[in-house]
């Protein structure tokens, strides 16, 4: 679909990517474009543009704390990014969307017609610019389609991030008052769409104001985490969306990421691929190649928060840190075997544990956006829907909004935190707040958080949330982008070198770790078991912790700066040459 969206754009308007010193040229008139409300319609469908897609959509946590990687990103590598080197400073979607608002204004449709549209049209908007607002912080505020004579506006200066916040909150409240479509099939907008954005537009803000206090603006973080709260209380009253629980706690969570068209009690928007349409993904050429992919490994120190399936914290369980793999998988949230390949797990039929042989560096293995059917696993072959957004994000945005302001009662706790882990299988600490702190989680993740329902509500939405694209901005509104260089890329327990490991129990050895000065293990290996050099030059970085637990990359540094730069991105040099009213992000 979203090749129709980019083909009628490029027929119709001629639009495509610039930045404010340039011009678009209109290949069609306004009284062909918004003369009707197929017009309006077939326009409106080039928004969606700005949205990932069926190959994209699936990797927006590609860099996150808690993903080890066979390739760091040069954003976090020391020298290696540079304003020289950034990008995002766009603005060729923007003209888009204030084109098309300025001239619907005037289109000869209903008036109940032309808002509708033109209400899409604002929640496009505000999420083209809250995109702009997470990544620069401070960009110039632009409401109108830019003229040739322009100056002001093409070589204005940057406006505070307060005009653009609150600039994203009216087109948001414009978009739900007007858009009139109250349901669709997970891929079009709808009014709960324009107030779930809300939610998570006033809730970046609002933390990133508390937590980052050299902006001197703690004092409005709670408007804007009230904001969140009357939005989200508003949709979870009465918008139509719960949390799925349809396949049992086992499944219910991943249904959600491998059924072919959305989960729409649950799914509030999603990219949709059509295998008649010719419209495909490569979630599983990503995710399980040793190539095409970062070959992207979950990290032991956010595995152990998934909480035992009783509720308790996995680290209280004694002498969690040298269990098997095995042992560690073991009545646990049933998240954690919808999210990594554990014992049971199987592909084709046959049993599929981890895959040291060309995949994995830590043992866990992600499963959530891939098919069971290695078909998928060779080329732009899937036919799953990938969400963008769920009522699970609404229930958390709403929980961490109320806990913030220090209003969430044990009631607020039931109907978000406790439906969550109850679809999860999670037996206890459902229905009432928290009052103990988990020590492991805070001094790991958020040593500076003493709250327990604060630091529960964190833990639920970085297991709920994993791998959807929302780990890197949480630790930039939280203040924690610390963790991205300092978050040990550890994996599973290896009790000895030279010893044969079956990782799911099937009678089948998996792995054999080996000394990796050595040429190979010192001991007859079966066929299909893969071998692991530890140390050793042959490694690629592969090594061992103290306490025996595999460790990626421990030789590569990551860089995250102490004057807390990488908060922002820096605007691009050939953006400020152009434009020297513009002023660059400090530290860069």
């Amino acid at each position: 679909m979203k090749k129709l969206f980019y083909s009628f754009l490029i027929a119709t308007l001629g639009m495509t990517s610039c930045e404010l010193h340039e011009l678009p040229e209109a290949t069609a008139t306004a009284k062909e474009v918004f003369g009707s409300e197929m017009g309006l319609k077939t326009y409106s469908y080039s928004f969606y543009n700005m949205l990932p897609s069926g190959t994209n959509a699936y990797e927006l946590d590609a860099m996150a704390d808690y993903g080890a990687v066979n390739s760091l990103n040069g954003f976090l590598q020391a020298g290696a990014y540079s304003a020289e080197t950034s990008s995002g400073w766009d603005w060729g979607n923007l003209r888009n969307v204030n084109y098309f608002i300025e001239n619907c204004a005037t289109a000869n449709v209903p008036e109940a017609v032309k808002n509708n549209y033109l209400g899409i049209a604002h929640f496009f908007r505000a999420y083209f610019y809250l995109d702009k607002l997470i990544r620069f912080g401070d960009v110039p505020w632009i409401d109108q389609p830019l003229q040739i004579n322009d100056d002001d506006l093409l070589y204005g200066k940057r406006d505070s991030r307060t005009v653009i916040i609150d600039h994203i909150i009216e087109d948001l409240d414009f978009a739900y008052q007007n858009i009139s479509v109250k349901t669709s099939d997970g891929s079009t907008i709808t009014k709960w769409t324009a107030l779930g954005l809300k939610t998570r537009a006033a809730l970046y803000e609002a933390s990133f104001r508390k937590y980052h206090t050299e902006l001197n603006l703690v004092s409005t973080a709670d408007k804007y985490y009230q904001l969140v709260v009357d939005a989200a209380d508003e949709l979870m009253k009465n918008g139509p969306y719960s949390i799925y629980k349809g396949q049992g706690p086992q499944d219910s969570q991943r249904q959600l990421f491998i059924a072919e068209k959305p989960v729409t009690s649950e799914v509030m928007l999603a990219v949709v691929l059509s295998k008649d349409l010719a419209i495909l993904g490569d979630a599983n050429w990503w995710w399980t190649s040793a190539t095409y992919g970062p070959r992207y490994s979950l990290v032991r120190p956010f595995i152990n928060t998934i909480l035992n399936v009783d509720g308790t914290p996995y680290t209280s369980r004694p002498g969690y840190n040298t269990e098997t793999f095995y042992e560690e998988c073991q009545s646990r949230d049933y998240r954690l075997a919808q999210l990594i390949r554990t014992p049971g797990y199987s592909r084709n039929g046959a049993a599929a544990p981890p895959n040291f042989a060309s995949y994995t560096y830590t043992g866990y293995q992600p499963i959530k956006y891939t098919l069971d059917d290695s078909y998928y696993d060779n080329g732009g072959y899937n036919i799953n829907n990938l969400p963008l957004m769920r009522f699970a994000e609404i229930l958390l945005n709403f929980a961490e909004a109320k806990a913030e302001l220090g209003s969430l009662t044990d009631a607020d706790w039931d109907q978000s935190i406790g439906e969550l882990r109850r679809r999860a299988g999670i037996t206890g600490g459902t229905t009432q707040k928290p009052v103990a702190v988990d020590n492991y989680l805070r001094q790991t993740f958020f040593p500076d958080i003493s709250d327990p329902v604060i630091l529960e509500i964190r833990r639920e939405r970085q297991v709920e949330l994993a791998l959807e694209g929302f780990r890197f901005n949480d630790l930039k509104r939280w203040k924690r982008g610390d963790l991205m260089a300092g978050l040990q890329w550890s994996g599973i327990y290896v009790p000895a070198l030279n010893t044969l490991i079956d990782l799911d129990h099937n009678g089948t050895p998996d792995v054999v770790f080996y000394d990796g000065a050595q040429s190979g293990p010192t001991i007859e290996v079966p066929k299909g078991c893969a071998k692991v050099p530890i140390g050793g030059k042959s490694t690629n970085y592969q090594t061992l912790t103290a306490d025996k637990h595999l460790e990626w990359f421990k030789t590569q540094t990551r860089t995250w700066y102490a004057d807390g730069r990488q908060y922002y991105y820096p605007v691009p040099a050939s953006a400020i040459v152009k434009n020297t009213n513009l002023t660059q992000n400090p530290g860069w």
